[in-house]
């Protein structure tokens, strides 16, 4: 009796075991495209973290049939994937790509676009665009959108070591990404750049000082606007300084001015 139950267990180890393989076999062989066959359909996807869009598929495709490497039409086995993500991502938009080919003459193509989170125009030089990962995006097409634009004594170090983090609050902030229309940037009596906000809605400038502890500073500037702007108007100060920590020191306009 033993015997016939070690014999039994045995057979179906070896039964699972083959079934197991056989699935591995027909998953790996007959999901394989057929590299004699021509390329009927190309999915391709352009994958957006924005509203603002600066690539989309009709622009990859003209990039991949202008380099020859546009995939219909061709034999699976021409289809050369990794030429094709090299030549996607040279375009300074795109942050990757990926090509696999798939049964029944399906390539698939998908692409990231960059996020940009600030317009960035330094003094006497290009603008561009600074993304999420702090990365520098020429403007070369001329492209133009509603992004914060940061301008003055800014270029690209110090744009993509110090302007990510308030370049994603804005970007988070339903408040604040409204209501700041430009940053610019300039120096103090110590060399430091220090930051004047251009609002939306006011009148007047906002003095940040550094941008450190800037999330603060704006809380602050938050509350000031809830409890006195309603009563005292946006346009009575041409000047809020929030440099000093827990004050806002208001410069009145000359009276003469409304």
């Amino acid at each position: 009796m033993k015997i016939g139950k070690i014999i039994k267990t045995t057979l179906i180890t070896i039964l699972a075991t083959s079934m197991a393989a056989y699935i591995v076999y027909a998953v790996f062989f007959l999901s394989m495209p057929d590299e004699n066959e021509k390329c009927r359909t190309v999915e391709l996807i352009v994958n957006q973290e924005t509203q603002s869009v600066f690539i989309d598929e009709k622009d990859v495709e003209t990039m991949l049939k202008d380099a020859n490497l546009y995939p219909k039409g061709m034999l699976m086995k021409d289809v050369d994937t990794e030429r094709i993500e090299t030549t996607i991502k040279k375009n300074e938009f795109i942050l990757s790509a990926e090509c696999y080919k798939a049964t029944e003459g399906v390539v698939c193509i998908s692409v990231t676009q960059r996020t940009p989170i600030l317009y960035v125009l330094p003094d006497g030089r290009e603008g561009f665009f600074l993304d999420t990962k702090g990365i520098a995006i020429p403007n070369s097409r001329g492209y133009m959108s509603d992004f914060v634009v940061v301008s003055g004594d800014v270029d690209e170090t110090f744009a993509s070591k110090n302007l990510v983090d308030i370049g994603m609050f804005l970007r988070t902030d339903a408040f604040w990404s409204k209501q700041i229309e430009q940053i610019y940037l300039t120096r103090n009596d110590e060399g430091e750049r220090v930051v004047e906000i251009v609002p939306r809605v006011g009148d007047q400038i906002v003095y940040l000082g550094t941008l450190d502890n800037f999330q603060k500073k704006l809380r602050n500037l938050r509350i000031f606007y809830d409890k006195a702007m309603g009563t005292v108007g946006w346009n009575k100060y041409k000047r809020i300084n929030l440099e000093y920590d827990n004050q806002i020191i208001c410069t009145k306009r000359n009276k003469s001015k409304k």
